[in-house]
């Protein structure tokens, strides 16, 4: 059967068989709820499912870890959401899937989120919250599960891997642009072989381990938080880790919601990026705390009607002892718009650019390849419960002959 058949049939079959489907998952929904005859207390089991298809040219693009050109990658995800009184909350998240990111590894279970919030006043107007959870930096991370995320990928910010290692601490500018892969001699196999050590200026929503503060007092937001890792961390740092606690991050945001169209912010954080083990290639006289990252980014969001827009500017800086300041901007703007009932279309443009550094050479010379990448993606929404998304991507950077396409699709189901 011919590919475009095929999906044709996926999608037919999925419509006539959606009234019957939500009856299904109305029933599991009951059944993995409780809630007390006071409604004090309450509890509930919800999940997705989530079907995944890439198709790239090597190197593989943003965080996929795989050196083949298609990438089929299930996830399995369950939330549990429980509340006791007024001012209790907590949440988790356990995946079942190939890794935090899309790669070829083998399945595998997870915890990926925990967290107790407490009301300290009513209607959210001051709480905290400890655990391992989703940075307050940014509004992405407000969005970034499969359901909500118009797109299949993450804006650049959070998955372009940058030349910035924490395993081990740059020494000079040459080792930089080594790690880079500048050189236009490099191979696709060379370009992976250091992938899993290189780091983007957000890793996703970064769900490290600390304590959060936020609240809401007339058309302002506040949220601050210290946690175990920076915001460029990998997961496998994100979990409690009593060496990172000589050196957390720490980081706020401030947001500002003059209509209930309009959502505007500041964020800022600060922290060492490299891991503890990373001590014996400090530079001589250094510490921990001489290699910090330092992010700030500006978002904004509008709604009216079918139409949705957000943006966000991301700077960020690596201080390298002996080196420099590595510093490099991103941006994303999103549109989408909902075309009927179940169709959604969306729109998004990417853009980073990187600093300079200085060689040996005494010479400037940037310490990244700037690139722009542009991502398009119809949604179609059978049901409350189900829904497919496909993507298409162009990304092109400097130095580099051709431009990348990149090709994505996903089933979601959620119950």
């Amino acid at each position: 059967m011919k590919p475009r058949r095929g999906a044709l049939l996926l999608v037919l079959a999925a419509t006539t068989a959606a009234p019957a489907a939500e009856e299904f998952f109305d029933s599991i929904s009951q059944a993995l709820s409780f809630q007390s005859a006071s409604g004090s207390h309450a509890a509930r089991l919800s999940g997705t499912l989530d079907l995944e298809g890439y198709a790239f040219s090597q190197p593989a693009p943003g965080l996929i870890q795989s050196q083949r050109e298609r990438l089929f990658n299930p996830r399995f995800s369950v939330f549990l959401d429980a509340q006791a009184g007024r001012r209790l909350y907590a949440f988790s998240q356990v995946r079942f899937d190939r890794g935090f990111d899309p790669s070829d590894k083998d399945l595998r279970v997870r915890i990926d989120e925990y967290a107790l919030r407490v009301q300290l006043r009513g209607e959210g107007r001051l709480g905290i919250q400890v655990g391992q959870f989703a940075t307050v930096v940014g509004r992405w991370t407000l969005r970034h599960t499969s359901w909500e995320n118009p797109f299949i990928t993450a804006p650049l910010a959070y998955e372009n891997l940058t030349a910035i290692w924490d395993s081990a601490a740059a020494r000079s500018t040459e080792t930089i642009l080594k790690w880079t892969h500048l050189s236009g001699s490099s191979t696709p196999a060379q370009e992976n072989a250091d992938r899993h050590l290189r780091l983007p200026v957000i890793w996703g929503p970064s769900y490290a381990t600390g304590a959060a503060v936020f609240g809401r007092f007339d058309s302002f937001e506040i949220a601050a938080e210290i946690k175990n890792a920076s915001l460029s961390s990998r997961p496998d740092a994100w979990n409690f880790d009593r060496d990172a606690w000589h050196h957390p991050t720490f980081s706020a945001r401030l947001g500002f919601r003059p209509s209930m169209a309009w959502n505007v912010g500041l964020s800022a954080s600060t922290g060492s990026y490299l891991l503890h083990s990373a001590s014996r290639t400090l530079a001589p006289g250094t510490g921990l705390k001489d290699y910090r990252q330092t992010v700030v980014l500006f978002d904004a969001s509008y709604a009216w009607r079918h139409f949705q827009a957000w943006a966000e500017l991301v700077h960020g800086r690596f201080e390298i002892p002996r080196v420099g300041l590595a510093d490099t901007t991103s941006a994303f703007m999103e549109i989408k718009y909902k075309l009927t009932p179940r169709w959604a279309a969306a729109v998004r443009l990417n853009r980073q650019t990187f600093g300079d550094l200085r060689n040996n050479q005494n010479a400037n010379v940037p310490w990244g390849r700037d690139l722009w990448r542009a991502d398009f993606a119809p949604t179609v929404r059978f049901s409350p419960n189900l829904q497919a998304k496909l993507q298409y991507s162009i990304q092109k950077e400097e130095g580099r002959p051709h431009a990348q396409h990149i090709g994505a699709a996903q089933i979601t189901v959620r119950f």
